[in-house]
């Protein structure tokens, strides 16, 4: 095996870690949001069954829209959440495999002349 493909390796990993992260905070504003609009829905639905707008049937059904939406939003935001942070883990774990492989040499060791 090169010298050079260890680093190489390394750097693919590093480049995949990036991506695995910005795929993690989209997940976490994703999921987020989708709270937001589960609350939002459960307010407006109390709002429609205390009577407060009426006898508005488009607001029963968007409140409870809203609340289902929400809580498909957020169960699969939580998968991808789970997956892409296992997925990290894993690339982790394979780049400190790959660094540990490395020969690594410790600069200063030499003793200087003075």
């Amino acid at each position: 095996m090169d010298e050079d493909d260890p680093i190489e390796e390394i750097t693919r990993i590093e480049a995949r870690l990036e991506e695995l992260a910005e795929t993690a905070e989209r997940c976490r504003k994703i999921t987020l949001v989708s709270k937001s609009v589960i609350a939002a829905g459960a307010g407006l639905m109390l709002v429609t069954v205390l009577g407060l707008l009426g006898s508005n049937q488009v607001a029963a059904i968007g409140s409870i829209a809203a609340v289902l939406g929400g809580i498909v939003s957020l169960g699969s935001n939580a998968s991808t959440l789970r997956q892409t942070m296992a997925a990290m883990s894993d690339a982790e774990a394979l780049r400190s495999d790959l660094i540990g492989r490395i020969d690594l040499r410790v600069v200063g060791d030499e003793q200087r002349h003075a």
